[in-house]
């Protein structure tokens, strides 16, 4: 059999590499014992990004929960539950963004898992699944710690719209899964929200990360994972969710699941069906599959519940657009999750007379991934995502986010 294509960026010798150096540096920090985290003097800088290297408290107390700029969780507690705030990128009226941030520490030494949600706005199925997989821990029984960040991009989510506004030239918006890992001293001030947030929060505590997300608002999308399943430490955690579809591609370069990759911390993204709703039923399948995650790593004990095993997964590397050619209501002919050939119709669009004004058909063989849930739509606009496999993929590829 010939090798498989390398696509996007050839980050697996690196991520290889620094599994076994990531778990010594775990063992030799939980061995060291809780450094004092109210300590005055200065702290030591990360050689990489400049960034201090443990956990400095601002001084500053909201709602009850102290504020930092900068986190080591070695410096916390074992065996407890810590809430704190994380001082992001300031306001323009000078005040700052604050992310929420709860760490789990487990009372033995153990590998570290990062999970991430509200990166876009809109994504409240993510924020969700990562809140219920912290109210299932008990550090007390941990061996190893959790950190849950479920507000990224604040100011996306205080109007639950995906993208950061942004005032810099004018009203603009970003998408802050194009800005990691930012840049501390960036042009905007949603790069130096995320070069904070990576620099000083994320990366210092990560040996894995899992980024959440759902489809953005007006589009939908089934329980999948976006893993890049050459590289075998993130394949073996993407095949532990009982879902039915992966996507084998490395999506676009500046995602935040790509910057943790491009930084040797093994790394993968769920997707949990629509935005700006709670799908508690999908919701529950990442959750288990998140829990088994963590078992894996052995963070937490118990048997495994459901997996990828269990279920029929589709794995596919490329996602085939079918764009709006017309403006008018669509109407879909196929669901989610749905065996599609080529040549098959899978949508309607009609005119405010009724009239069939477009008709769309699949070029590739694969699995509807992803479909417009606004019934209206105008020339140019995403319509359905089909998944498939490539016989050779070539960098990164558009998905149904």
């Amino acid at each position: 059999m010939s090798e498989k294509p390398r696509k996007g960026l050839d980050r697996r010798d690196l991520l290889v590499a620094s599994i076994a150096t990531f778990g010594a540096a775990a063992a030799l920090a939980a061995n060291g014992g809780a450094a004092n985290a109210q300590n005055t003097a200065a702290p030591t800088t990360d050689a990489a990004s400049g960034a201090p290297s443990g956990t400095v408290y601002t001084g500053d107390v909201i709602q009850g929960k102290k504020v930092v700029s900068a986190l080591d969780v070695n410096d916390l507690e074992p065996g407890k539950k810590h809430l704190l705030y994380f001082q992001g990128v300031r306001m323009p009226t000078g005040q700052h963004w604050y992310v929420s941030v709860a760490v789990a520490r487990g009372a033995k030494p153990g590998k570290r898992g990062v999970l991430t949600s509200g990166v876009h706005g809109d994504e409240m199925s993510s924020i969700h699944t990562v809140q219920t997989v912290m109210n299932q821990l008990d550090p007390a029984e941990m061996s190893g710690t959790v950190m849950a960040v479920t507000d990224v991009s604040r100011a996306a989510l205080e109007s639950m719209q995906r993208r950061w506004p942004n005032s810099g030239r004018g009203a603009d918006l970003i998408d802050m899964n194009r800005e990691w890992p930012g840049n501390e001293n960036g042009f905007t001030a949603a790069s130096r929200h995320a070069g904070l947030v990576f620099n000083r929060l994320l990366r210092p505590n990560a040996d894995f990360a899992i980024d959440f997300h759902t489809g953005t608002t007006g589009f939908e999308v089934t329980a999948f994972n976006i893993a890049e399943m050459d590289v075998p430490e993130i394949k073996a955690m993407a095949e532990l969710y009982p879902i039915g579809q992966i996507f084998d591609n490395p999506t676009y370069p500046n995602v935040l699941h790509n910057a943790f990759n491009a930084a040797g911390i093994p790394s993968f993204c769920p997707e949990i069906g629509a935005a700006r709703h709670l799908d508690l039923e999908m919701i529950g399948l990442f959750v288990e599959g998140t829990m088994n995650v963590l078992k894996h790593h052995g963070i937490v004990a118990g048997p495994m519940g459901r997996t990828g095993k269990d279920v029929t997964v589709f794995v596919g590397n490329s996602s085939f657009p079918i764009l709006a050619t017309e403006g008018g209501i669509v109407e879909h002919l196929v669901k989610l999750n749905d065996k599609v050939e080529a040549g098959q119709k899978v949508a309607i669009q009609r005119n405010s007379f009724g009239e069939v004004v477009a008709e769309y058909t699949s070029s590739v063989a694969g699995e509807m991934t992803g479909k417009r849930s606004d019934a209206m739509s105008e020339p140019g606009n995403p319509l359905a995502f089909i998944l498939f496999h490539k016989t050779a993929t070539e960098g990164a590829e558009t998905y149904p986010e």
